[in-house]
């Protein structure tokens, strides 16, 4: 790879990291298992890099798909004893914290597919073409997983009764940053 070229990919991996990491934690539920799926998937990218018109797409598309794979892993499914413990919620003066677990509670108990479509969607900004291209389905099928994500999101926080302000969701996504 040429000079120029390599240059350009570091500024590529320099700029997406943090959305493919984002992307992974949202499509897996584990910060160690993103991490994996993201490294994987840049090393598989560095090798096509000046094949690809837009490697940003093909970037979300592999990161959702290794998500989902290194969920699946074997070594995955055992678990260390103290993970059945279960977590002791406590409550925070500010509200502020409650609300961000809350929300990423709410999402972490979506299914994968609709949490990714919803997170692509709305917190990375994709068009619903671009959505379908990284979900790899139709732009009918993202509409309505995006559709159906938002609508699980909201009958999972009403059964908190949480009242869910733009303010929260903005909050959640920077304690996820």
């Amino acid at each position: 790879m040429k000079a120029e070229e390599e240059q350009a990919f570091r500024e590529f991996v320099t700029f997406q990291l943090p959305q493919l990491r984002k992307l992974a934690y949202m499509t897996c539920g584990d910060w160690h298992a993103a991490e994996d799926a993201v490294a994987n998937v840049l090393a598989k990218l560095y090798p096509r890099w000046r094949k690809l018109e837009r490697p940003d797409l093909y970037a979300k598309t592999m990161v959702y798909r290794a998500a989902i794979d290194e969920t699946r892993r074997p070594w995955r499914r055992e678990r260390a004893a103290g993970d059945a413990m279960p977590d002791v919620l406590q409550r925070d003066p500010a509200g502020a914290t409650d609300e961000r677990l809350r929300l990423r509670d709410a999402l972490g108990a979506m299914p994968p597919r609709q949490r990714a479509a919803v997170f692509l969607r709305h917190y990375l900004g994709l068009s619903l073409e671009e959505t379908a291209g990284v979900l790899d389905c139709n732009v009918g099928t993202a509409k309505s997983q995006v559709s159906r994500g938002l609508a699980k999101l909201r009958e999972l926080l009403a059964a908190e009764r949480i009242n869910l302000t733009g303010e929260a969701i903005e909050e959640w996504t920077n304690a996820v940053a």
